[in-house]
C-alpha cells in the first residue's frame, strides 16, 4: 500500500495557523509582485475565484466580501511544509516528498494494520502538531492514493482520511472521476482521450494495454495499470538534485538603470548558488536574461539572454555572481524598461568525485571555497542576507509584497509574542 498526505489549501492554511480570525473567512494567496492567485481556501473557491486569476480582475469580489488577501511568503510555506514532512516521517520511514504541499508513503510490511484508521490518524496528527489540515488517502498505487486523497476533500465525513482498495469501490470512484484529473494526465493527452470518447478514469482502463501502449508509450502505459492497481511507479524517498536551477522574477517597478538591474541579477545568482551548495552540485554553465513588459503595447520591447561556460565547474558565490553580473550589463539596452530578469545555472555535476582540470589553479579555488563557506556559515548563525557582495545593494529583491505576513517561524522579530495580563 502507498499513501498520499495532501495540505489542503496549502498557503492559506498556513496563513491561517498563525491567524485564527480568519477561520470561516475567504482567504486567498497571491503570486510574485501580487499578480494572479495561487491558493484560495475554499469560502474564496465559493465566490467564483479562479487559480491563476490576476488581482486587478477580482478587486471588486475581493472588496465586496471581505476577502483575506496575501503576497506570497515562501519562507513560511516551506517552513511549514517541513514541519508536515516531520510527522509524516514518524508514521513511516521512507517518505517521498513530491512537492511543498505533497508526500508519499511507502507502506510495504504494513499489512496488519487498520490503514483507514492509520489514514485518519495521520490527518489527525499533522493538525493537531502544525495546524495544517491534510487529506490522507492509502490504496495499493500512488496513482490510486491520489485519488483517494481528493476523495477526502469532497468528503467531510472521511474526516481526513481515505482507504481505497476494494475492486467494487475502486471501480465506483473511476467511474466518476474526470480522465483529465488523473495524476500524470496532461493536457495534451486528455486532448487525445477526449477525441476517443474516453471521459473517466474507468474509461481509460478498459482501453486495450495495446492501443495504450501505442498511443500513449511508457507513461500513458503506467498510468493505465496503476489505475487497474499495478504498482507501476516507482518510489523513491531520496531527492534526486536538479539538473538545473533558475531563479526569475518580474520588478514592481520597470528598471531602466544598468546597476539597478546588475544589483537584482546579483540576488538571483546568490539566491541560486545557494540552492546549489545545498544539493551539493557545482556549476559548468549559466544563463542570465532579462525582458520589458510584454503586456505593454505603447513601449519598445526587448529581450536577451547570455550563456556563460565558466573556466571550471564551481560553487563558488564569488565566482557566479562575478560571472552573472557581467552577462547582466553585456545584454543590457540603454532606453528600455524591463520587467523581468532571471539567473540559470546549468551543467550540473555533482561536487563529490569531480575531478578538476589538470590546469585548474588550486590554491585559488581552496581560497573561493574557503569564502564561500565563511559565507554559508555567517548566514546560517545570523539569518539569510546578514554578509552580502557590494554589487546586491541592500539585498532585496524588487517585488510588490504589499500584503505579506510576518514571517512568523523564521525570523526572530516575527515570532507571536504572547501577552500575559
Amino acid at each position: 500500500m502507498y499513501a498520499l498526505a495532501d495540505c489542503n489549501n496549502f498557503f492559506a492554511s498556513c496563513e491561517r495557523v498563525f491567524r485564527p480570525d480568519l477561520g470561516g473567512r475567504p482567504v486567498i494567496v497571491l503570486s510574485n509582485n501580487d499578480g494572479c492567485t495561487v491558493a484560495r481556501s475554499n469560502e474564496a473557491k465559493a465566490l467564483g475565484i479562479k487559480m491563476g486569476d490576476p488581482y486587478f480582475k477580482i478587486r471588486d469580489i475581493v472588496e465586496r466580501n471581505g476577502v483575506a488577501v496575501f503576497s506570497s511568503n515562501f519562507a513560511l510555506y516551506g517552513d511549514m511544509s517541513r514541519r508536515v514532512q516531520e510527522v509524516l516521517r514518524a508514521f513511516s520511514p521512507s517518505v517521498e516528498q513530491y512537492s511543498i504541499d505533497e508526500a508519499f508513503l511507502d507502506l510495504s510490511g504494513m499489512d496488519d494494520i487498520d490503514f483507514d484508521a492509520f489514514a485518519k490518524e495521520v490527518s489527525r496528527a499533522c493538525r493537531r502538531l502544525t495546524g495544517i489540515p491534510v487529506s490522507v488517502g492509502v490504496a495499493p498505487t500512488k496513482t490510486l492514493a491520489k485519488i483517494a486523497s481528493k476523495l477526502c476533500k469532497q468528503y467531510p465525513r472521511l474526516r481526513g482520511g481515505c482507504y481505497m482498495h476494494r475492486p467494487q469501490d475502486i471501480a465506483k470512484v473511476l467511474r466518476r472521476f474526470p480522465v483529465e484529473d488523473v495524476w500524470g494526465v496532461g493536457r495534451k493527452s486528455a486532448r487525445r482521450l477526449s477525441q476517443m470518447n474516453v471521459r473517466t478514469a474507468w474509461d481509460y482502463t478498459q482501453l486495450s494495454e495495446v492501443l495504450v501502449r501505442r498511443t500513449f508509450a511508457l507513461p500513458g502505459l503506467r498510468i493505465w495499470q496503476e489505475l487497474r492497481g499495478i504498482p507501476s511507479i516507482g518510489f523513491e524517498d531520496v531527492i534526486e538534485p536538479k539538473q538545473s536551477i533558475c531563479v526569475s522574477r518580474s520588478f514592481a517597478h520597470e528598471i531602466t538603470e544598468s546597476a539597478i538591474l546588475a544589483e537584482q541579477v546579483a540576488n538571483f545568482a546568490v539566491a541560486a548558488v545557494d540552492k546549489l551548495r545545498k544539493q551539493g552540485s557545482l556549476a559548468l554553465e549559466i544563463v542570465v536574461f532579462a525582458m520589458t513588459n510584454r503586456f505593454r503595447e505603447d513601449v519598445p520591447q526587448t529581450s536577451a539572454g547570455i550563456c556563460t561556460v565558466l573556466p571550471e565547474a564551481t560553487a563558488d558565490h564569488r565566482a557566479i555572481v562575478l560571472a552573472a553580473v557581467d552577462a547582466c550589463r553585456r545584454l543590457f539596452r540603454h532606453g528600455f524598461g524591463y520587467k523581468k530578469a532571471g539567473v540559470v545555472i546549468t551543467r550540473l555535476v555533482q561536487a563529490e568525485g569531480y575531478t578538476p582540470s589538470l590546469f585548474a589553479d588550486g590554491e585559488s579555488a581552496l581560497r573561493e571555497a574557503r569564502l564561500s563557506g565563511a559565507i554559508d556559515s555567517i548566514n546560517r548563525s545570523f539569518g539569510p542576507g546578514s554578509i552580502l557582495f557590494a554589487v546586491q545593494g541592500d539585498g532585496h529583491i524588487a517585488m510588490a509584497r504589499e500584503h505579506q505576513s510576518p514571517h512568523y517561524t523564521t525570523l526572530w522579530e516575527d515570532l507571536p509574542k504572547v501577552k500575559v495580563k
